[in-house]
């Protein structure tokens, strides 16, 4: 099961991994092409329609899912940002609920529904994509997000603990920039500060984490062959590990 499945990052894992020859379900709120440019990988993937920052569109969804049985692996790409930039003080409780629900929530309640069959069944693995904002958070635009990433980060590593004994394995993936739709919206919000200057926004982009040694970011299908290696079996020992993927973007230990 991948959540956030259908665009940017979501659809490019849906494509490994059904190229690794695994069924996939996608789990989002639209299914391929109903915005215009969404892409779940393939018709043969199972979409199932949900909500995630809704609790009980979130447990019928897991509902669906269970009911084909209990998943081999479960992928949460689903997060991103809406919040407008200018800090802290632009930041209410509608906002912060947002961010929380989307990016941290949405794979805890996931998570509930969905372990207790993998548990039964004595395998699996969880990967959670987070972000490198957990550790170095942009506090004009994504300050919430950051925080809702940093706590998925800590969750993930605590439920590896408690999982490894029953045969499943969580990880943690934290890309650094993408070049996504996520990132260009990002970039919208940011170029209010500059004038409506999209280049002068993506600098400060780039300046704000420190710059990029690689020298640019990375892609969607580079960040799903990471989750696609930690879902197989070469994987086997990793779990309540983190994998970072930012082209250099992080220089400490």
């Amino acid at each position: 099961m991948v959540s956030g499945g259908t665009r940017g990052t979501g659809a490019a894992v849906v494509r490994r991994l059904r190229e690794a020859g695994m069924d996939v379900t996608v789990v989002a709120r639209t299914p391929r092409g109903d915005d215009g440019d969404g892409d779940d990988g393939g018709v043969d993937v199972r979409f199932v329609p949900a909500d995630l920052t809704d609790p009980a569109a979130v447990g019928e969804a897991a509902r669906l899912v269970l009911a084909e049985g209990a998943p081999d692996m479960v992928v949460h790409v689903a997060g991103g940002s809406q919040s407008p930039s200018g800090g802290f003080s632009a930041l209410g409780e509608a906002e912060w609920a947002q961010e929380l629900d989307l990016n941290l929530l949405s794979a805890v309640r996931l998570d509930r529904e969905l372990v207790p069959a993998m548990i039964e069944r004595g395998r699996g693995a969880i990967i959670h994509v987070a972000s490198i904002q957990a550790r170095m958070p942009l506090w004009d635009g994504t300050l919430a997000y950051a925080a809702a990433k940093a706590a998925l980060r800590t969750y993930s590593k605590g439920l590896a603990g408690q999982l490894a004994p029953h045969g499943i394995r969580v990880n943690t993936v934290s890309p650094g920039g993408i070049r996504t739709e996520g990132a260009d919206h990002l970039v919208d919000r940011l170029a209010e500060s500059f004038d409506g200057d999209r280049d002068a926004a993506w600098n400060s982009l780039v300046a704000s984490l420190g710059g990029v040694p690689l020298g640019r970011f990375a892609t969607p299908d580079e960040v799903a062959g990471v989750i696609a290696f930690l879902a197989s079996d070469a994987a086997a020992s990793i779990l309540g590990a983190e994998i970072v993927v930012d082209g250099g973007t992080i220089r400490t230990i």
